[in-house]
């Protein structure tokens, strides 16, 4: 039994042409979709850590000394990170520097052990170390 096909049937045969268009564009956007995810955990964590920043300067502008300031900013860096689910205490960083008139809190985020970036041999992710800081002016107006 001899099965005789002709070049035409092959070219007007669409079975599995579906499934070759998903083999060349589906890792593109399963790539494009953890991206999406990695990048969207970068910025929330960025954002988590700038208003860790701004409620730790609100808190150490209370102070008498800078001794106490630094205190009531470690303190509200500490309690605030409970509220934040993926952001651990120890990984965080505060430091209170004070000029004349200026009080100026920075919080360094060691990010490298979140779940966002277990991806980044894949998606290009941004340095791990996150570094936000708020200022305060201390005294009248």
């Amino acid at each position: 039994m001899r099965i005789s096909v002709r070049k035409t049937d092959f070219r007007r045969d669409e079975r599995g042409v579906a499934a070759i268009e998903f083999a060349f564009v589906g890792p593109i956007l399963i790539v494009l979709m953890f991206a999406i995810v990695c990048y969207g955990g970068y910025f929330w964590i960025a954002h988590a850590v700038q208003q860790l920043a701004n409620d730790s300067a609100r808190a150490a502008i209370s102070g008498l000394d800078d001794a106490e300031r630094r205190s009531l900013a470690q303190s509200s860096l500490s309690t605030g990170m409970v509220e934040y689910a993926y952001l651990k205490p120890s990984a965080a960083a505060v430091t209170v520097v004070r000029t004349n008139q200026q009080l100026s809190i920075k919080v360094v985020y060691d990010a490298s052990g979140s779940g966002f970036w277990g991806m980044s041999k894949l998606v290009p992710m941004p340095s791990p170390t996150i570094e936000r800081s708020a200022a305060v002016r201390l005294g009248g107006y």
